[in-house]
């Protein structure tokens, strides 16, 4: 895999990247690979260079989103798996992925330290971060880090109010085909030779000490843990809580 960017583009930004990442940057665009692209825009991925149409790409300002995020105090099911409160809590989230749920959090007052174990995802998300920093004040509440989350949990010397776990959801019948960033997002962990294990991230958590855990999964999902506190259920999401 390359980068693609224009000598024009380039900057210690990208630079960085691709030290971290091991992979060269070009200035012509890739015809038979997945690649990153970087110019005035930001940061892509793009799964298949024969459909450059289809890319992958965080923004915190605009989209689907930007607008989760203008409309958070909506988040009402969210909101009661937090739990009601007016102190600002400290979350880990476990499971960072596009920091969707997070910026939710950060938008209520809290405090996260999130955890991508993806390189190629986390630098999506840092980008975007970068891009939307200026124009979201609450960014300065987050921690953004790239590793293994339950090493860095266990590690941590911070006192964390709730964990957040959010894994990838399980292939059906009705998702096999996916949304095009599902496809990519799919790509990037076959890239990085990640393995979806979700049950076993959640089993160690489990057997971690935590005040609160809270547990995102398909409202059919089945229940794999007897002692779920209570739950809160969307129309298509369920929040398994633990205290």
């Amino acid at each position: 895999m390359h980068i693609y960017a224009e000598q024009r583009f380039l900057d210690n930004h990208i630079r960085n990247i691709s030290e971290s990442l091991e992979i060269e940057i070009i200035s012509s665009r890739p015809n038979q690979e997945s690649y990153l692209a970087y110019n005035s825009t930001g940061l892509s991925f793009i799964k298949d260079a024969a459909n450059p149409k289809e890319f992958l790409y965080v923004d915190f300002l605009k989209g689907k989103l930007g607008w989760r995020i203008k409309r958070a105090e909506h988040e009402s099911n969210l909101k009661k798996a937090i739990g009601k409160t007016k102190k600002e809590l400290n979350i880990f989230d476990a499971t960072a992925g596009f920091l969707s749920d997070s910026m939710i959090f950060l938008s209520l007052g809290h405090k996260v330290m999130a955890v991508e174990q993806s390189k190629i995802i986390f630098y999506l998300v840092e980008d975007a971060i970068k891009r939307a920093q200026s124009k979201i004040p609450f960014l300065r509440n987050l921690s953004f880090l790239n590793g293994n989350s339950l090493d860095i949990f266990r590690y941590s010397k911070e006192s964390f109010d709730a964990i957040y776990l959010d894994p990838m959801y399980p292939i059906t019948k009705k998702n096999v085909k996916g949304s095009g960033d599902m496809r990519s997002i799919r790509s990037i962990l076959k890239l990085e030779n990640i393995l979806n294990e979700e049950n076993d991230l959640c089993d160690a958590f489990m057997q971690c000490e935590y005040q609160k855990i809270i547990l995102k999964r398909p409202l059919k999902y089945k229940k794999i843990y007897s002692n779920i506190n209570y739950q809160v259920k969307g129309k298509t999401t369920r929040f398994d809580i633990f205290i």
